[in-house]
């Protein structure tokens, strides 16, 4: 992976007016967009800016899956510990500004601005990606806040991620699936590779990864660089139950005995990611160990939303889900079965053009009464799929069972589409996937707002 970085959204000229954040028009300055990969610009960018990223300490967390939630967990359980905690996600849905939290609450917009032009002129002279200025802004945004220990989000892989200058307490990489191959390889074993690069001498590793073949991968860099490897077993996650409201489990952990625990993020796979963070704490220097209340109240109190989220509006249920691989489809499908949601199920699917959507779509079209395939505006141009391709692909093919496919419609103006989505469903459940910017899109239009 040495050839040309990601062509990523530069800026508000790539976004569309329906789902625009004005805010970015006064974040950044212009920014690069196919320069080649590699840390030396962040690090150029923050050294100039007296190493913000130095002045706080920090859990990094990668991998291909769960790596929002457990990283919004371990933010959670840090604020009620007596620290003041920052945590850095990305994509966000709706604004900017849910990308970087302080004690769990957005930075003012105005207090964001001015620490963006105090930033600027640096972005601009290193040539910055979006995501690596975004990274710069949020390290600096940390430091000027007073941040003491931040949960830091991989964006992309891990050894090349900008978010990799941290010297972290733990790393972890929750899970590895195929996702992002014509950046990280195309194979399971080159992808954990990639997300493997963040692991560091002498720093804890903390994995959910089960496969053999893959934790060999990590093994190897561990051994390596020096780092203490620990692999959570599966074993100590017993008793999963998933309502719409939590997921609530029993854990068996070394610091803190059998806990029961209960996130309000639903579906049996957040029970795995819980499980990873409470991993992570297990392995931070004793003085940032939480204890046995504080972190089951953290846990309980996590926010991070669009991932299996249900909500309320005019009178019929939304599960809003962000699943854009085919892993992440299987963990809605499972949370489906689990959840008796109102019938009828409509799915509003938009997807975009370099996933795996014939593998996605089949296991979620089974659990659906209607779909309608769509294309999210905020989409990048040169990813966004043909969604009646999709459906005239999809039609008539046989799903699991044997059974075909539900109804189907392609309606690529999303506005109206999700207008259609509504209505088939009438008193019964829309299920809102396929990406990040389909969930974000349609929020927007519900006036469903996460920092609310």
């Amino acid at each position: 992976m040495d050839a040309v970085a990601p062509k990523l959204a530069a800026g508000p000229d790539r976004l569309d007016p329906l789902t625009e954040d004005p805010l970015l028009r006064a974040l950044f300055p212009a920014l690069a967009t196919g320069v080649e990969w590699g840390l030396e610009r962040t690090e150029r960018a923050l050294a100039a800016l007296d190493d913000p990223h130095r002045a706080f300490r920090a859990v990094h967390i990668g991998g291909t899956n769960g790596k929002g939630s457990v990283t919004a967990t371990l933010a959670s359980v840090f604020q009620r510990g007596a620290w003041r905690v920052g945590c850095y996600t990305s994509p966000h849905l709706c604004s900017f500004r849910e990308r970087i939290l302080v004690d769990g609450r957005a930075i003012d917009e105005a207090r964001l601005v001015s620490y963006a032009d105090e930033t600027r002129e640096t972005i601009s002279r290193f040539g910055l990606t979006f995501f690596e200025a975004a990274t710069v802004l949020a390290f600096h945004t940390f430091a000027r806040e007073r941040v003491e220990v931040a949960a830091v989000e991989v964006g992309l892989g891990g050894r090349l991620d900008a978010t990799n200058v941290l010297a972290p307490e733990v790393s972890a990489v929750t899970n590895i699936a195929m996702d992002h191959m014509d950046y990280l390889g195309s194979t399971l074993a080159e992808i954990a590779g990639e997300k493997a690069g963040i692991i560091k001498a002498r720093v804890p590793f903390v994995t959910g990864e089960g496969d053999p073949a893959l934790l060999a991968v990590f093994e190897n860099v561990a051994a390596r660089v020096g780092a203490p490897m620990h692999v959570l077993s599966p074993e100590c996650v017993r008793d999963v139950v998933t309502t719409r409201a939590a997921t609530s489990f029993r854990l068996k952990t070394r610091a803190w005995g059998d806990l029961d625990v209960a996130t309000p993020l639903a579906g049996a796979h957040q029970a795995l990611n819980a499980a990873v963070a409470v991993e992570v704490l297990e392995h931070v220097p004793e003085d940032l160990r939480p204890t046995r209340t504080e972190l089951l109240e953290g846990v309980r109190a996590v926010r991070h939303h669009g991932r299996n989220e249900m909500r309320l509006i005019d009178g019929r249920t939304w599960l809003f889900d962000v699943a854009h691989n085919p892993a992440g489809i299987a963990s809605l499908a499972d949370t489906l079965d689990r959840v008796a949601l109102p019938r009828p199920r409509i799915a509003l699917i938009g997807v975009l053009a370099d996933k795996d959507w014939r593998t996605m779509l089949p296991p979620l079209l089974e659990r659906v009464d209607g779909a309608v395939l769509t294309v999210p505006p905020s989409a990048p141009a040169d990813r966004r799929w043909d969604p009646d391709a999709a459906a005239a692909a999809l039609v008539g093919e046989a799903l699991p069972g044997g059974r075909t496919g539900p109804h189907m419609r392609a309606i690529p103006d999303f506005s109206e589409a999700l207008a259609g989505a509504r209505a088939r469903a009438g008193g019964g459940s829309v299920v809102v996937t396929g990406s990040v910017h389909t969930v974000g899109n349609a929020m927007r239009l519900l006036g469903v707002d996460p920092l609310a």
